[in-house]
């Protein structure tokens, strides 16, 4: 009889055990798999998906954005996202977004020789406009008086807005505005207004340089940024 006591107070004992483990102020374990990889025992809401880490190495069930990451997200416009992904670049680094209104505004616009306006424009009247209405600067009308009044630089310094000249028919004969990490944007025979990468076979081969656009207010180039409206 006292043998059956003790094993029911036994079985008893083990039985609220694992009542309590059950309960809400119950501590969770960790449960250990093989290659040490560990599950947290914490509570994953619905469609959440776990992410798994290197080191060290565990599951742990990821979090949404917090209100600070999603307006960082939004105070970046489609025009900045679709040409950071274009340029192959961060979102962060499209920081002039009044000149891709621009490009977009006038994007096709057909070449023209001698035109200057969106029945027709030609290159040198093409980098004229964009930077008379994105850094209020005024450049010659020709190419050749672009580059004269331009500062020579080289090709690991040049940065937004700069002009780049290219020998398509002998000379200074073609001029486009630098954008960035390589492309550049231009009125091109062919396609009209438009975008272009430097290493692309046509235009390294005709590449003369790059020109930084002297400011009358300041020594190192461009006016500051202006809003862009179209016309």
């Amino acid at each position: 009889m006292h043998t059956i006591s003790k094993y029911s107070t036994i079985l008893f004992a083990f039985f609220l055990l694992c009542t309590e483990s059950e309960g809400q102020n119950a501590v969770k374990p960790e449960l250990k798999f093989i290659e040490n990889i560990t599950i947290r025992a914490t509570q994953v809401k619905y469609n959440q998906t776990a992410v798994v880490s290197e080191s060290p190495k565990e599951i742990v069930s990821a979090t949404p954005a917090t209100s600070s990451q999603k307006s960082e997200i939004e105070k970046f416009s489609s025009v900045q996202f679709k040409y950071a992904q274009k340029f192959d670049i961060s979102v962060e680094e499209i920081d002039n977004e009044p000149l891709l209104l621009f490009i977009e505004d006038w994007w096709h616009t057909r070449y023209l020789y001698g035109g200057k306006s969106k029945k027709g424009v030609d290159c040198s009247a093409y980098t004229g406009l964009l930077h008379k209405e994105i850094f209020n600067n005024s450049l010659p009308r020709a190419a050749k008086g672009q580059y004269d009044a331009t500062k020579r630089i080289s090709n690991d310094q040049m940065q937004l807005g700069d002009l780049v000249f290219f020998n398509t028919t002998g000379g200074v004969s073609h001029v486009g505005v630098y954008l960035y990490n390589g492309y550049f944007t231009h009125s091109a025979c062919t396609n009209g207004v438009t975008i272009n990468h430097l290493n692309e076979n046509y235009y390294k081969k005709r590449f003369i340089g790059a020109g930084r656009v002297i400011n009358k207010s300041s020594n190192e180039g461009q006016a500051h940024n202006i809003s862009y409206q179209g016309k």
